[in-house]
C-alpha cells in the first residue's frame, strides 16, 4: 500500500481549513484516510499558529514509507522534520510561445516605424544639401 501525507480540505465555502492526513494514494482527496497528523489554517497570519503538526506520528509514518506532497513537504521543512530539496525553474518567468511571437511582432513593427521616420527625416536634409 502506497501512502501519502497530504492535505484534506475542510471548512466552508471561501473559508478553507486543511487537515494533514495519512492516506492511501488511491483514496479521494477528502475521502478515506488512515490518521490525522496535523492541520493548516491558511486564513491565520503567517507568524501565528498557522500549521499544527504531530511530529512524533509524522516521523513514524515517514519511517513506514509515507511520502509527503509538495505543500506538506514545505511545512515539514519549516518545522525541521524533513528536508525539502529547493526547486529551480528558470523558464517559469518567461512568457508562452504565442506571447513571445506577439512581442516579436510588436518589436519588429516598432523598428520598421523607427527606420521609416529616420529615412523620412534624412531625405529632406539631403534635398536641402543638394540645392
Amino acid at each position: 500500500m502506497s501512502l501519502k501525507i497530504r492535505l484534506a480540505r475542510a471548512g466552508s465555502k471561501k473559508r478553507p481549513y486543511y487537515h494533514i492526513v495519512i492516506a492511501d494514494v488511491r483514496s479521494p482527496r477528502d475521502g478515506r484516510f488512515i490518521e490525522t497528523v496535523g492541520a493548516w489554517n491558511p486564513l491565520l497570519p503567517r507568524d501565528g499558529d498557522r500549521v499544527k503538526l504531530n511530529e512524533e506520528r509524522i516521523k513514524h509514518w515517514l519511517g513506514h514509507g509515507a511520502l509527503p506532497t509538495d505543500r506538506v513537504a514545505r511545512f515539514l521543512d519549516v518545522a525541521g522534520i524533513a528536508k525539502r530539496e529547493a526547486r529551480n525553474n528558470p523558464n517559469k518567468a518567461q512568457p508562452g510561445k504565442k506571447a513571445q511571437e506577439r512581442a516579436d511582432a510588436i518589436k519588429k513593427a516598432q523598428e520598421d516605424a523607427a527606420a521609416a521616420i529616420a529615412a523620412a527625416s534624412a531625405a529632406p536634409a539631403e534635398d536641402a544639401a543638394a540645392e
